[in-house]
């Protein structure tokens, strides 16, 4: 059960990953369209590029955070941890990844609030409002959404974009890393247990080299 799990959420996000990386050409795409309409004559400069470019990144480290998980590539203090056994650093892990685990709930939970907000409901019922929004895509479509939602929060800049699109990025992302934390609570479980640094054989870091 925990291997199927593993195995499942870190090919998920794996590949998610692989392709999460290549958003920053995006973004630097974007920020370059920018600097040529500041200096091409005749062109005016665009309003959209800077929001757009803040987007993206957004999506890029939203989105690459449970890979990064994976490759073990995140910043961490590892001045006594590292020189800890394998078990020992496992045990240790248990420990730190469920308090992450508890941090990504409530960081969830906070996102689901914002989209409800972002969609114009200003009540404190975000769950039953989205359940309702669920439950009427389901059954009138997008138009039987559009009859749900309110007034849609709107950035204050001059191009003044819908914000629901980023904060449901933004919940995808915490999603995957809520999902992907729990997967790496298994794996340090098992670790712990039998000593095998990859319990699973899941290991990105492998894929990677080959």
């Amino acid at each position: 059960m925990m291997g199927t799990y593993v195995r499942i959420v870190d090919r998920m996000n794996y590949r998610i990953g692989r392709i999460a990386m290549y958003v920053i050409f995006a973004m630097m795409a974007v920020l370059l369209w920018s600097s040529f309409t500041k200096v091409m004559p005749g062109v005016r400069p665009s309003l959209w590029t800077l929001e757009v470019a803040q987007f993206l990144m957004v999506a890029y480290y939203i989105l690459g955070g449970p890979y990064s998980i994976q490759l073990d590539s995140n910043v961490r203090m590892d001045l006594i941890y590292g020189a800890f056994s394998l078990k020992r650093k496992a045990f240790i892990d248990c420990f730190t990844i469920f308090f992450l685990i508890v941090y990504l709930v409530f960081l969830l939970g906070g996102a689901l609030n914002s989209f409800a907000y972002s969609l114009g409901h200003f009540t404190q019922e975000t769950y039953s409002f989205l359940w309702g929004l669920l439950a009427a895509f389901f059954t009138g479509g997008p138009s039987g959404v559009g009859e749900e939602i309110g007034v849609l929060e709107r950035s204050r800049s001059v191009w003044r974009p819908v914000l629901w699109p980023v904060k449901l990025v933004m919940i995808t992302g915490i999603t995957l890393m809520l999902l992907q934390s729990i997967s790496e609570l298994f794996k340090d479980i098992a670790c712990w247990r039998t000593g095998d640094a990859d319990p699973f054989g899941t290991s990105p870091i492998e894929k990677d080299i080959a």
